[in-house]
């Protein structure tokens, strides 16, 4: 029976400008230590507010072994709390997503208010203080309607993220959009080769005909490898920029990208004809030709935001071998199905997309377990990106590793 490394003697066998050590895909302990290092010490992406819409309305998500509540307070806030009830522990909300004016506990009907405060708990002892039984809450931002939340009690800065991007973003009004399709899917791969799989265009042009419709494969804005491309970028640039609109790539380092770039010519959406997918735009739009922001921030999530819809994409790890993968499609919420849009035409790129990703990412899963795979070297051009995420997640494995050693050897 194979026995894999340790975590320590696979972050010292990763070789730069290469595919990770074969057991940082499938390994059980590997897989345990980045809950620890990454899902519970980064922010994730989670939804768009307006998928909350009203006070009361909630989402559950799973991260590791947390259950988090999301919830939109009476003050119409976005608030996050673990779901556990501070009785004895029973989860509170058991559906995926609903709507109540309180959080009540099904085992023994302990009650919380929206702001997860206790204010009812029948048959307890005098001297319990409902103020210090409250549910305990998550920390969330709010970017541009986008939420976040990380488990954390020290989350890391986001604030370069938030400045960099919002220019970008905030005219775009995602929280005053609605969900017209929603897509989730399960890949029986590890959660880090369908980002690696996101991360690159590689793949493109021999796996994803129905998007190469309408993206350019070029992901940088003097990227000369696509013919014609230098042109359509000089074109577009200059209406941009007489419009205001940014469009060069943010300095987000190995944590986050945003940028701008046109689609083929003629090509004014993510539809399989290259038309408009919703005839009434985004925000207050009146031109269509606004190019493609694609935005992305590790660990979990990516972003299309259109001139006439909005595609969110956001995953979460089940295991070391399966990772969900969900996709909304966002219009203006004035938009009318059947007049405006037909959901599924806007949804049919995206969803041919993902499930070709799908493919490819169980077929590397099941690849990176054989005794012959040996990480090999990267596309310096069409692979830059999957270094950047593997150099970002290198950092934050070494750095739990150190700050787990220093503990050790301190006695705690």
């Amino acid at each position: 029976m194979r026995k894999n490394p340790s975590v320590e003697e696979l972050l010292e066998a990763y070789k730069p400008d290469h595919s990770l050590p074969g057991a940082l895909y499938y390994d059980q302990a590997a897989y345990d230590f980045e809950m620890e290092a990454i899902w519970k010490a980064e922010w994730l992406f989670i939804c768009n507010e307006c998928e909350l819409p009203e006070p009361g309305d909630f989402r559950t998500v799973e991260i590791g072994n947390n259950s988090i509540i999301i919830v939109r307070s009476d003050e119409n806030t976005v608030k996050a709390f673990y779901n556990t009830c501070r009785h004895r522990g029973s989860r509170i909300c058991l559906e995926e997503r609903g709507s109540s004016s309180r959080l009540t506990c099904p085992y023994h009907q302990w009650t919380y208010d929206l702001n997860g405060k206790l204010i009812f708990a029948q048959q307890v002892a005098e001297h319990v203080d409902f103020n210090q039984h409250g549910l305990k809450p998550v920390n969330l931002t709010n970017i541009a309607g986008l939420i976040y939340i990380c488990l954390s009690d020290a989350p890391p800065d986001i604030e370069k993220f938030r400045a960099s991007v919002l220019p970008f973003v905030t005219p775009y009004e995602p929280a005053k959009t609605k969900v017209v399709y929603e897509s989730v899917i399960i890949e029986k791969a590890n959660w880090k080769l369908v980002m690696e799989n996101n991360r690159e265009c590689y793949h493109c042009a021999g796996s994803h005909p129905e998007l190469l419709v309408s993206l350019v494969e070029s992901a940088l804005p003097d990227d000369p490898k696509t013919p014609g491309f230098l042109q359509i970028m000089e074109e577009k640039i200059q209406k941009w920029e007489s419009q205001g609109l940014p469009h060069e790539p943010v300095e987000g380092g190995n944590e986050f990208r945003c940028i701008r770039l046109p689609f083929n010519p003629g090509v004014m959406s993510m539809t399989l004809d290259g038309k408009l997918g919703c005839k009434k735009l985004i925000s207050n739009f009146t031109d269509p030709d606004r190019g493609d922001i694609r935005m992305f921030r590790v660990p979990n999530s990516w972003h299309h935001f259109l001139a006439d819809h909005i595609m969110h994409f956001r995953i979460l790890p089940k295991g070391p071998y399966e990772t969900e993968v969900r996709t909304t499609w966002h219009v203006h919420p004035d938009a009318l199905e059947g007049w405006d849009y037909d959901p599924d035409r806007l949804a049919e790129v995206w969803l041919s997309t993902n499930a070709q990703d799908k493919h490819l990412a169980e077929q590397n899963a099941l690849g990176v377990q054989s005794d012959a795979y040996e990480p090999g070297p990267y596309s310096p051009t069409g692979e830059f990106m999957v270094e950047h995420f593997n150099t970002w997640y290198m950092e934050a494995m070494r750095a739990m590793l150190s700050a787990t050693s220093k503990r050790r050897a301190s006695g705690e």
